[in-house]
C-alpha cells in the first residue's frame, strides 16, 4: 500500500473512532437527560396529587384504618381521581396508599387494600424518594411523595406515581437515528479532508512517496557535496532551496534572492534564468576566486522545478593562464637579450681576431658586472630574471605610450627562486598599472621599486594614471567588456584577485597602499615571502 493511502487510511479511521467516542458520550449524556427528564415528570405529577386538597383529606381519613374494603375503594373517590391522573398525563401507574402501605388507589382494582410491593418506610418518615424498582406493573421510575394531614400536622399516607421505560425512551431511536446521521456525516467530511491532503500531499513530492525521499535526501547530499563545483538551486518564486560547502555561500537556503548579497553578475544571471532564459553563462570573482556560472533552468515533466547554478571554480586554470602570459613575456625579453649578447660577442670575437685582447678583456667584465641587457634599456637591477622580465614590460609599455622606470629605492641583491609567482604578481601590477596610466594625461609613466630581505621581496607600483575610485571594492569587481562605458582601468578584470591569490598563498599579502596622491595616480604594493633566495656571490662571500 502506498504512504498517501495508508495516511488517507489511518485519518479515516482516526476520525470514525474520534466520531465514535463522541456519538457514544453524546448518546450516554443524551439518555441520562431522558432518564432525569422522567424522574422529574414522575415527581411533578406525584407532589401534585399529593397536595391535592381532597386527596389529603380522604387518605387522612383512613390513617391506621386496616383492613379496608376493596369493593368501596373501587368505587371511591381517589381510585377515579387516580385513575384521571393516568388518564391524563399517560403514566404507568398512580398508586395511593395510607400510612400502613394500604393501597387506597391502584390501576388493578384486585390490588386495592393490599400493602404496596415497595419500601414506603422512608416516605412515611417525610422524605420524597425516586428510584428506579419493579413492582406489580413491571419495573418503572417511580416517585413517591408523602401524602400531608389537611392541618399540616402529620404524614397520613404516600402518592406512588410511575413511568413505563418505553415512554422513559420513546424518543431514544429518533436521537439515536440523528447520532447516526451526524456519524456518518463527519466521517464524509473526514474522508474528503483526508482525500485532499492526499492528493496535496503527492502533489508536493511530486507523487514520490516518503519512503523513497529518505534515498532522494541521500542522493541529494551525495551530489551536492561529492562534486567539486559549486551548486545554487533557486524555485520559482525566487528562494533558495539547496546549495552546497562548493558554492561559498552560506545560510542562503530559504531566503529569497532580494534578500542576499550575492555578486552582480550572479544575481543577474539567476534572474535572467528565472526571467526565461534557458542558459545564461557568466564569470565572476568570489573572495579571490574566479568562477564560471552556468544556469540551467530545471523541469520535472512540464512542470518548472526553478533554475540551477552551477559555480566552476576556473582559478587554477586562469592562473596558468596567467603564468604562461609571464613567462611569455620573459621569453621574449629573453630573445632579445640573446640577440643583444650575440652581437656582443660577435664584437668580442672581432676584437680578439684584431689582437685587441686588452679591449675584449674588458668588454667582457662589462658584461659580467651588468648582464647583456644594455643601459639604455632603463631597467636599473642587477637581478637578471627581473632586468629581463621589467625590460618587455618596458617595451610594451613604450608601445601604448607609457614609460617604464625603476624607483630610486629600488634594491634586489638575492635571485628569484620562484619566477612564475613573481612574475604573475608583478606582471598583473605593471599591465594595470600601464592601462591607467595610458587613460591619464601625458607625462605617462608607471614607476615600479623592488626591495628584497632574506626570501621576500616587497615590491611597488606607482602610476600616473587617474587613480582608484573605489577603492574598497577594487579587488571584487568581475572582467568587463572591452568597450564598456563604465570600465575601470584599476580593478578591470581578474588580475588583481589572482595576484592576491597567488601572495596570500605564499603567506604574504598584496594591498592598495594608495587610492590617488600628488603629482601620481594609484600604489599598489606586495609582499612575496619565499620568493628570492641569495646569489652565488653573496653565497660564495658567506
Amino acid at each position: 500500500m502506498r504512504f498517501t493511502t495508508r495516511v488517507f487510511a489511518m485519518q479515516v479511521a482516526a476520525a470514525a473512532v474520534v466520531i465514535a467516542v463522541c456519538i457514544s458520550a453524546f448518546a450516554v449524556l443524551g439518555i441520562g437527560q431522558l432518564r432525569d427528564e422522567a424522574e422529574s415528570t414522575a415527581l411533578a405529577v406525584a407532589r401534585t396529587v399529593a397536595s391535592d386538597p381532597q386527596v389529603r383529606a380522604d387518605v387522612a381519613a383512613s390513617v391506621g384504618e386496616a383492613p379496608l374494603d376493596a369493593e368501596a375503594l373501587a368505587d371511591g373517590p381517589l381510585q377515579a381521581y387516580a385513575a384521571g391522573i393516568v388518564a391524563r398525563t399517560d403514566t404507568l401507574f398512580v398508586v395511593i396508599a395510607n400510612d400502613l402501605g394500604l393501597r387506597l388507589a391502584h390501576p388493578d382494582p384486585e390490588l386495592l387494600g393490599e400493602r404496596v410491593s415497595t419500601d414506603f418506610a422512608r416516605v412515611i418518615a417525610g422524605e420524597e424518594v425516586v428510584a428506579w424498582e419493579r413492582g406489580t406493573l413491571g419495573e418503572s421510575v417511580r416517585a413517591k411523595v408523602p401524602v400531608v394531614s389537611p392541618d399540616g400536622d402529620a404524614v397520613v399516607g404516600e402518592v406512588s406515581v410511575g413511568i413505563a421505560p418505553s415512554r422513559v425512551f420513546a424518543d431514544a431511536p429518533l436521537l439515536v437515528g440523528l447520532f447516526v446521521v451526524i456519524a456518518l456525516v463527519a466521517l464524509g467530511i473526514a474522508a474528503l479532508v483526508s482525500f485532499l491532503i492526499r492528493r496535496r500531499l503527492e502533489s508536493l513530492t511530486r507523487g514520490v512517496q516518503p519512503e523513497e525521499l529518505g534515498g532522494l535526501l541521500q542522493s541529494r547530499a551525495a551530489v551536492l557535496e561529492g562534486v567539486h563545483d559549486g551548486v545554487l538551486a533557486v524555485s520559482d518564486d525566487g528562494i533558495v532551496r539547496a546549495v552546497n560547502d562548493a558554492a561559498g555561500l552560506p545560510e542562503v537556503v530559504g531566503r529569497r534572492l532580494d534578500e542576499l548579497e550575492l555578486p552582480p553578475r550572479l544575481r543577474a544571471a539567476l534572474e535572467q534564468a528565472l526571467g526565461g532564459e534557458p542558459l545564461v553563462h557568466a564569470e565572476l570573482v568570489l573572495a579571490d576566486r574566479v568562477v564560471y556560472v552556468e544556469v540551467r533552468r530545471v523541469h520535472h515533466g512540464p512542470r518548472s522545478l526553478g533554475v540551477v547554478a552551477v559555480l566552476r571554480d576556473r582559478t587554477d586554470v586562469v592562473a596558468l593562464a596567467e603564468r604562461l602570459d609571464a613567462v611569455r613575456a620573459a621569453t621574449n625579453a629573453l630573445r632579445a637579450q640573446r640577440h643583444e649578447f650575440a652581437n656582443r660577442m660577435h664584437a668580442v670575437r672581432g676584437m680578439i681576431a684584431a689582437g685587441r685582447v686588452d679591449e675584449a678583456q674588458d668588454l667582457l667584465a662589462e658584461f659580467s658586472a651588468r648582464g647583456a641587457i644594455p643601459e639604455e634599456a632603463g631597467i636599473e637591477v642587477d637581478e637578471p630574471f627581473l632586468r629581463s622580465f621589467l625590460a618587455a614590460k618596458r617595451i610594451e609599455a613604450r608601445e601604448r605610450g607609457v614609460d617604464l622606470r625603476m624607483g630610486e629605492d629600488t634594491f634586489v641583491v638575492g635571485i628569484v627562486a620562484e619566477p612564475e609567482d613573481v612574475a604573475a604578481v608583478l606582471g598583473n601590477l605593471v599591465d594595470n598599472a600601464v592601462t591607467a596610466a595610458s587613460a591619464g594625461e601625458v607625462p605617462r609613466w608607471v614607476e615600479v621599486s623592488l626591495l628584497d630581505a632574506g626570501d621576500e621581496l616587497a615590491l611597488t607600483v606607482t602610476d600616473s594614471g587617474p587613480g582608484v575610485d573605489e577603492p574598497e571594492s577594487v579587488f571584487e569587481r568581475a572582467r568587463q567588456a572591452e568597450d564598456d562605458a563604465t570600465e575601470r582601468v584599476h580593478g578591470r578584470g581578474i588580475g588583481l584577485p589572482l595576484a592576491r591569490r597567488f601572495t596570500r598563498r605564499r603567506g604574504g599579502e598584496l594591498w592598495l597602499a594608495e587610492a590617488r596622491g600628488d603629482q601620481h595616480g594609484a600604489v599598489f604594493a606586495a609582499r612575496l615571502p619565499g620568493v628570492m633566495r641569495e646569489s652565488v656571490m653573496r653565497e660564495r662571500e658567506t
